[in-house]
């Protein structure tokens, strides 16, 4: 979809930091609501049951314009993650611009920013990322679960795999932490292992999270699954109907395989802040959204959400 087609409004917001309770914890902050990436599997679509958005998913951006943040050092040490239900680097940035205010708000915070994305437009700002860098601890994370750039077409409207890991290289040889998020993995269908080759000597961590399958979004990926990848239909089943766990648990023990085999950290629902040495991300396993949700990344999980 052409940007110029998406439906835009401007909203007031009370304030543009929120309490998470993700994996990481700390504070959520989203300059937009919607996102025309319209990815097919994207969680964040539950939001339209709050936002009185009739139009489908990617086809509306609501434009924030928030208080400016008066006392940013409140977020000193406090992690910051920029874009957990939109792209804060979505196409319209370059016309509205807004995380780039958010970014200048938060300039001297002393806080731990994450920005998440599937954009090269973070580029833009390569030179702020640089200066905050000096006061604030600063990640890029781009989502990547596929090198089939004709899957990619299928799942999402953003740019293309190359452009990210093009975008991911320069921002780490800028001395900047970088991310490569593994996200979704789509069972059968993303190759972990060619992922993380292509991009392990240009990031400090590897990211894995499992396809979470809920809500309207379900229905719509179990009939791309029967009518492109008819062969993996069964074992889609198995895990999405039925929750059986076994492929990600194999998938667990590959990817703990690969790190041995690279000389990689292996982590279970803990993200450190460090750089590693290039060529040996630390690889951070966040398989299961219902084991994770709340933990503070802490590297414990909520046994008690465990299916079998």
């Amino acid at each position: 979809m052409n940007q110029h087609d998406i439906k835009v409004n401007h909203i007031k917001a009370k304030s543009i930091m929120t309490k998470s309770n993700a994996p990481l914890g700390g504070y959520s902050v989203n300059p937009y609501v919607g996102c025309p990436h319209a990815c097919r599997y994207c969680y964040a679509s539950f939001l339209k049951r709050f936002t009185g958005h009739q139009e489908d998913w990617g086809t509306f951006m609501d434009v924030k314009d928030w208080p400016p943040i008066k006392n940013p050092g409140k977020y000193a040490g406090q992690k910051v993650v920029i874009g957990t239900v939109t792209d804060g680097y979505n196409p319209l940035e370059e016309t509205y611009g807004n995380t780039r205010r958010l970014l200048e708000e938060l300039k001297d915070s002393g806080a731990d920013i994450l920005i998440c994305t599937k954009s090269d437009l973070v580029l833009r700002d390569l030179d702020l990322l640089k200066e905050m860098d000096q006061k604030n601890r600063i990640t890029v994370s781009w989502s990547i679960n596929t090198l089939d750039e004709s899957f990619r077409d299928d799942m999402d409207q953003a740019v293309s795999i190359e452009r990210r890991l093009v975008a991911m290289k320069q921002v780490y040889e800028a001395g900047i932490r970088t991310v490569c998020f593994i996200s979704p993995v789509f069972p059968g269908i993303t190759d972990i292992e060619a992922i993380f080759d292509r991009a392990r000597n240009q990031c400090d961590l590897v990211w894995l999270e499992n396809l979470n399958l809920r809500g309207g979004f379900k229905a719509e990926i179990m009939n791309y699954i029967a009518d492109k990848y008819p062969d993996l239909l069964l074992l889609y089943v198995e895990i999405y109907n039925h929750k059986n766990r076994a492929y990600f648990q194999g998938l667990e023990r590959k990817a703990e395989d690969l790190a041995r085999r690279y000389g990689c950290r292996f982590l279970d629902n803990e993200t450190p802040y460090e750089r590693v040495p290039q060529g040996h991300p630390t690889i951070v396993n966040y398989f299961y959204h219902e084991e994770v949700r709340g933990t503070a990344n802490s590297g414990k999980r909520n046994k008690a959400s465990k299916t079998s």
